[in-house]
């Protein structure tokens, strides 16, 4: 393990650096698109750090085929290529379409093609582990490969729009998933834990390290397609490359059978095909709804619109911060949970683990509704005239030109604290207060 954090350090240090030359070279030339609609930042910026992640991620496999201890990885070096050659393409495209703002056609097209290239040079899903189940035909596999790298690749991008979003997933599930890797391949008593799988697992852990001061908020650059396509075709890769070619025979569904994965009994059995997607639950929510929400507009399922959930999160009241830490957090309880089921039996307390943590963030994500309330009540309340009902006026739903002053309007925690500190006559707390005062007509 010692080795793959060597190789995450490396990584995240080649992007680093250069994702600082070509943040220069960006301003420079001035390589950076106008604000879109949709767009949360208010100032033009750079969005090529998908080239700098991208030379951090070849640089280092090139490193790590001088180590010895990789031989046997790059021993075939198809597969190897034709995921540096996919990397490439994805990469070319996405930072078109940065700049170009290409049409979602040729885009998917070039997904396509990407993941293809992958699937045709070796790295398939041969076997689901579920029961000893099989891919029927060679052309079935690379169908479902292709497929699920496409699937993974657009997720990834969608959550995009934030900054610190993907990478900080990407850097949590990824490193879910290295320590899962390591641990599954320990568990089937291979000779060797230096394999394709874990290389990439490191290798895009330290690719999203290494872009996140950068990107952090307030963001010097972002990702842009190319680095959101990149971390989604390098993750897929990554799970088609471990749990797509277990033998179902070493994964024991009970302790009578012969398999070697002894922790694999009844849902340990299901972990490799579950983790992959649960590192991915936030990812994959987002692109389901909106898909399903432009499908039934009559619109393009890749039309762009501001209904994200870190749209909404931040509609809600959430500031930029707080909407990608609940992000990182969500991604963190579920993966760090199902690799505790994994790892510990019973299962007890991998799910105590995952209730107390879905709690926690719940109450974490539907907390600016409270606060909203506790606003709407002390505006309504407040006394007519007053400076807290002039100032926080268009907080009020019931006043009809709140929805003209400010439709939506997030409740920042200065809000709160100013009606709250108001006076005794506009704070919610005080119901007695409340109770003696005349009830105000809201029309």
């Amino acid at each position: 393990m010692t080795l793959y954090a060597i190789i995450a350090a490396v990584t995240a240090l080649i992007t680093f650096l250069m994702s600082i030359v070509v943040y220069k070279l960006a301003l420079r030339f001035k390589l950076y698109p106008s604000i879109r609609d949709r767009d949360v930042h208010t100032k033009p910026t750079p969005r090529l750090g998908g080239v700098a992640m991208f030379i951090g991620v070849v640089a280092t496999f090139g490193i790590a085929s001088q180590n010895p201890f990789f031989k046997d990885t790059f021993a075939d070096p198809g597969p190897i290529l034709a995921i540096l050659g996919a990397a490439f393409l994805i990469v070319l495209i996405g930072v078109a379409d940065d700049i170009w703002d290409l049409d979602w056609m040729i885009k998917l097209a070039t997904q396509f093609l990407a993941a293809g290239l992958i699937a045709w040079l070796g790295v398939q899903i041969y076997s689901l582990p579920i029961g000893g189940l099989t891919v029927g035909s060679s052309w079935m596999s690379a169908t479902l490969t292709v497929f699920a790298i496409v699937l993974v690749m657009n997720a990834v991008n969608f959550i995009d729009g934030l900054d610190g979003l993907v990478a900080g997933v990407g850097l949590i599930a990824n490193g879910v998933f290295l320590i899962y890797g390591y641990l599954l391949v320990r568990e089937m008593g291979q000779s060797s834990f230096f394999n394709l799988s874990l290389l990439i697992s490191a290798v895009l852990v330290g690719a999203c390290a290494g872009f996140l001061p950068l990107n952090w908020h307030p963001a010097k650059m972002f990702m842009g397609d190319a680095g959101a396509l990149l971390v989604g075709l390098l993750m897929a890769t990554s799970a088609v490359a471990i749990t797509g070619q277990i033998d179902p025979s070493a994964l024991s569904a009970g302790p009578s059978d012969a398999g070697v994965v002894g922790r694999s009994q009844l849902l340990g059995a299901f972990i490799p095909i579950i983790l992959p997607f649960a590192i991915l639950v936030v990812p994959l929510v987002d692109f389901a709804l909106a898909v399903i929400r432009r499908l039934r507009a009559g619109k393009s399922p890749f039309s762009a619109d501001r209904l994200h959930l870190h749209h909404r999160l931040l509609d809600m009241g959430h500031s930029h911060l707080h909407a990608v830490l609940l992000f990182y957090a969500w991604t963190a309880v579920i993966a760090v949970s199902c690799l505790m089921f994994f790892v510990f039996q019973p299962y007890w307390f991998a799910l105590g683990f995952l209730i107390v943590g879905v709690i926690v963030c719940t109450v974490f994500t539907l907390a600016p509704l409270g606060r909203r309330k506790a606003v709407e009540i002390t505006v309504q309340s407040a006394e007519e005239g007053t400076e807290v009902a002039e100032d926080l006026a268009r907080y009020d739903p019931l006043d009809e030109a709140s929805v003209v002053r400010n439709p939506d309007a997030p409740i920042s925690e200065d809000v709160v604290s100013r009606a709250l500190a108001a006076g005794p006559e506009s704070d919610p707390r005080n119901t007695e207060v409340r109770a003696n005062e005349p009830q105000k007509d809201q029309r």
